[in-house]
């Protein structure tokens, strides 16, 4: 609440609030940088201005798959429905150019049945009935009320081609359900990749490493991982390319390239010449506008089906100087994995510097490694100092227990002035 005029000048009041205005850090909302790829694997693309829509439509089956489900129950539903529609349409109108109808609606009922064997199709006498028979003959129910005579040729034509039209209805649209039960990325649901991926030394080398695993007891045959990395870059002729690919190789000491995936795996990638992360640091690792995309193929053991299981790691999404733990065990005969620690990693020695500083001084990685021996040789020293001062802290504490609880001795005076002492 401002002051009154009358006690504290304005001009006073008006520089306070402006200083406390300036004191107040203006924090602004980072904009997350847009990827490729999500981490669930989904392409973040979005298309535009398509004008040529019609394309879609010449691939029927695939746009059909590749529709939500409420869209293709809507059209499942609704195709039988026009086409029983249609139908029952063309069987009244069979009937009442015929003059069905006019003679159910004459005769009376003792009469009607001598109709049977001179109409086209029996107790066709209005629309609800032809669309009834409509279903019948479609989805071959076969009450027994209605059936076809021999009278009119052209029913028995209709006859042929709603069953032709019916069993391509229901090819097209079971095949459609089937493979949308059946897509590939519905495997690639149970594959996980590492939360974060890490950089450090193996084999004295700089190395790009995250985990992947499957959590199906179903292993994938053939299995192989690809990296890329995606980026925008500048072409020396001033040509802006905002999603630039290059492929990096992966460290797989098999010649096929294939890994057999039978527990979580640690995909390496030695950072070298060849690789595009070779004059980046860990400095220089928060300012880069790049994103790393893995991609795992294989073929489900099962279904016989390829499926596809992809992620990425951004700058922020790779940590340096860090290395995943363990998670196999040997319990009683049995490897166990411990999924729960599937992205745990721990902080281990690692120079700062880029690859290529690293391989121009041999000496950093040395150095590096000896700063850390000396460091956890004195967290070990003390940490053992601070268990010994917990121990003697300890051993005083129940020193000082047990003179407490010492009896003391009792002097007793006697009337003569004697003094006796005993203990209680």
């Amino acid at each position: 609440m401002l002051a009154r005029k009358s006690i504290i000048p304005e001009e006073y009041v008006l520089a306070r609030i402006a200083a406390e205005n300036l004191r107040k850090p203006r924090v602004r909302d980072r904009l997350p940088k847009a990827r490729f790829i999500a981490k669930s694997g989904a392409c973040n693309l979005a298309h535009k201005n398509i004008r040529e829509q019609g394309r879609f439509l010449q691939d029927i089956f695939t746009t059909l798959v590749d529709l939500k489900w409420r869209h293709t129950l809507v059209i499942f539903t609704m195709s039988f429905l026009c086409s029983w529609l249609l139908f029952a349409i063309m069987w009244w109108l069979v009937a009442f150019a015929h003059g069905d109808i006019y003679a159910y609606m004459e005769k009376s009922g003792t009469e009607k049945s001598g109709l049977e064997s001179t109409v086209c199709v029996t107790n066709v006498r209005s629309f609800t009935s032809a669309f009834l028979f409509s279903i019948e003959v479609q989805v071959t129910i076969g009450f027994g009320g209605r059936m076809m005579t021999e009278e009119c040729p052209l029913a028995i034509t209709v006859l042929i081609l709603q069953n032709i039209v019916g069993l391509i209805i229901n090819a097209v649209m079971l095949g459609c359900i089937f493979m949308k039960t059946a897509q590939a990325h519905r495997r690639a649901e149970t594959l996980i990749f590492s939360r974060h991926a890490v950089i450090a030394v193996r084999n004295g080398k700089l190395c790009f490493m995250f985990r992947v695993g499957d959590l199906r007891k179903s292993m994938i045959i053939s299995a192989s991982v690809r990296i890329q990395v995606v980026k925008k870059t500048t072409t020396p002729e001033g040509e802006v390319v905002p999603i630039h690919q290059l492929d990096i190789p992966v460290d797989n000491p098999i010649e096929s390239n294939n890994i057999f995936l039978v527990a979580p795996l640690i995909i390496c990638h030695v950072i070298d010449k060849r690789s595009p992360l070779y004059d980046i640091s860990a400095t220089d690792l928060a300012n880069q506008d790049l994103e790393v995309i893995v991609i795992l193929e294989g073929v489900v053991e099962t279904t016989g089906i390829t499926t596809q299981a992809r992620t990425s790691y951004i700058a922020e999404e790779i940590q340096w100087g860090h290395r995943f733990v363990s998670i196999v065990t040997e319990e009683e005969g049995v490897y166990s994995v411990d999924y729960s620690k599937f992205g745990n990693t721990v902080k281990v020695a690692a120079p700062r510097c880029s690859a290529r500083e690293l391989d121009e001084k041999p000496s950093i990685l040395i150095q590096t490694l000896q700063k850390s021996e000396l460091s956890h040789q004195n967290s070990l020293r003390k940490r053992n100092s601070m268990r010994r001062n917990n121990s003697m802290r300890r051993n005083n504490s129940i020193r000082r227990n047990n003179s407490s609880l010492m009896v003391p001795k009792v002097q007793f005076m006697t009337p003569e002035g004697s003094q006796n002492t005993s203990e209680s």
